[in-house]
């Protein structure tokens, strides 16, 4: 098929004429979307200020903020194409029936950012606090969208997903600011036991780190076929736990060896169950 001149010719004329005609919703819509895009902006750096003033928490504003901005992007692009003269309702449809699909697919992740999204709101522990759960110790180093990043006490780094954690049982240390270390000490039947917890209170006296307040507590719990168990329960800041735990058991062990009193071969740190 040969085209004439004047066949061009119209072609174009009606080119230009559908270029004219668009032309002022093609310069609205990118108005539209480079307006937007400061506006958005502008709208961050305020929110941002506001939660600052407010003193929210800051794991929260910093998710806040970016569900407003991928909201508002959300917004911006379907006001864009509207502009453009697409039909949006076909695209929500479509858009609506991917979000279904990928929600199916990602039933996991969903509830690790339903657990997350929770323990962002009702903050059963914050970042620095340590805390106990799903089998593992340690500090709070980083609350995310979907995981809750712990440092054990040996260094090491553990995600443990959100989903489980808002679900599962949390024991936050940091929240009282104090904490008791119940340590169990065996001696022998032979042994005075009035002397020995004189022994025991005097030790527990003289360290720094133990507070006097709760007042530590010396007392028997059961008596074995071999020992009798007496439960030492000092009370101690966070920080200073670990170390009076370890001082506790060394100084008590050296002060009952000099006093003659036999400590037989049990003892144990059980304060992940105090009574």
């Amino acid at each position: 098929m040969t085209l004439s001149t004047e066949h061009i010719s119209t072609y174009a004329e009606q080119f230009i004429k559908a270029i004219v005609d668009y032309s002022p919703k093609l310069l609205s819509a990118f108005l539209i979307l480079v307006i937007g895009i400061y506006a958005i902006r502008f709208i961050n750096k305020m929110i941002k200020k506001l939660m600052v003033k407010r003193n929210l928490d800051p794991t929260l504003s910093k998710f806040l903020a970016d569900i407003l901005i991928w909201v508002l992007r959300v917004l911006l692009f379907i006001s864009f194409i509207s502009k453009l003269g697409i039909e949006t309702s076909s695209f929500v449809a479509i858009l609506g029936a991917a979000g279904l699909a990928v929600g199916l697919s990602l039933q996991g992740s969903l509830s690790n950012f339903a657990g997350g999204m929770l323990i962002i709101m009702f903050k059963p522990f914050r970042v620095g606090d340590t805390i106990e759960a799903q089998g593992v110790i340690g500090t709070v180093s980083e609350i995310q969208i979907f995981v809750t990043k712990l440092i054990t006490g040996n260094n090491q780094t553990i995600f443990v997903p959100n989903g489980i954690l808002s679900n599962g049982t949390i024991i936050n240390y940091s929240i009282a600011g104090t904490r008791r270390a119940d340590l169990i000490f065996s001696v022998a039947y032979d042994a005075d036991l009035k002397t020995v917890k004189e022994i025991i209170l005097k030790v527990l006296k003289d360290n720094p780190k133990v507070l006097q307040t709760p007042i530590p507590t010396v007392s028997v719990t059961e008596l074995t076929d071999s020992a009798v168990k007496l439960a030492v329960r000092p009370w101690s800041l966070i920080g200073d736990f670990g170390d009076v735990c370890s001082d506790t058991l060394e100084n008590c062990k050296v002060e009952l060896y000099k006093a003659g009193i036999e400590i037989q071969p049990f003892v144990k740190e059980s304060s992940r169950k105090p009574s």
